[in-house]
């Protein structure tokens, strides 16, 4: 697979180890259509998956300005975490599975998210414990496809570049760890994550994936 022994994983959070697409699409839509802006499956999965979260308001709320943007970027947020709070999000036990196994297995994992968010959800999760890094949005100047968040993470966890496996469940993480010379594994749940492009490997699960051959 790689020239280097791999030592770490770096994962995305939202659609790798947690469900909250759901969630996120749902304060979204809200936001979007309460700002007269159409807003479906296409739009979530082009302009505004794994990005930040004013990038991806800026995207679609074109007639906006940055002040209008910005404000309704945080209106989105607070529909957000008002469902995760009421729990409205799914943990996936395959990759709690996948977790604790790399755990110990004595793996450096990180998890690097455009969510800012991210501590809470993986609170909730059960699941914080697990990671000795953890990035979330509010942390980095530029977002995916920026390779940055996961340069950030691979230097937490004091690896090199190629020591690294990144798991993405978007086509903007994706292009991120690519950017920055990983080597990415892209999880295609269903018709949600599209191809995931230049992704090395694809898989429907992280229970796929073999310790062994990491």
């Amino acid at each position: 697979m790689m020239s280097m022994r791999i030592k770490g994983l770096i994962f995305d959070l939202d659609g790798v180890l947690v469900d909250t697409v759901p969630a996120h699409f749902a304060a979204w839509k809200r936001m979007f259509e309460g700002h007269g802006y159409k807003f479906g499956n296409a739009e979530y999965r082009d302009l505004v998956d794994g990005r930040l979260r004013y990038d991806g308001a800026r995207a679609v709320m074109l007639r906006h300005s940055d002040s209008d943007v910005r404000r309704a970027a945080d209106m989105k947020n607070d529909y957000y975490v008002d469902m995760i709070d009421r729990g409205q999000f799914q943990v996936f036990g395959e990759a709690v599975d996948f977790v604790r196994q790399c755990q110990a297995q004595g793996l450096g994992l990180a998890v690097a998210s455009s969510s800012t968010n991210v501590r809470a959800v993986l609170e909730k999760a059960g699941l914080l414990d697990a990671f000795q890094v953890v990035i979330g949005g509010d942390e980095i100047a530029k977002g995916k496809p920026s390779p940055e968040i996961f340069l950030l993470a691979a230097e937490g966890l004091g690896l090199a570049v190629q020591e690294c496996i990144i798991i993405e469940d978007s086509a903007s993480g994706v292009q991120a760890a690519k950017a920055g010379g990983f080597y990415c594994v892209g999880l295609v749940h269903d018709d949600r994550s599209g191809e995931l492009p230049g992704a090395d490997r694809t898989v429907s699960s992280l229970s796929e994936l073999d310790l062994c051959l990491l």
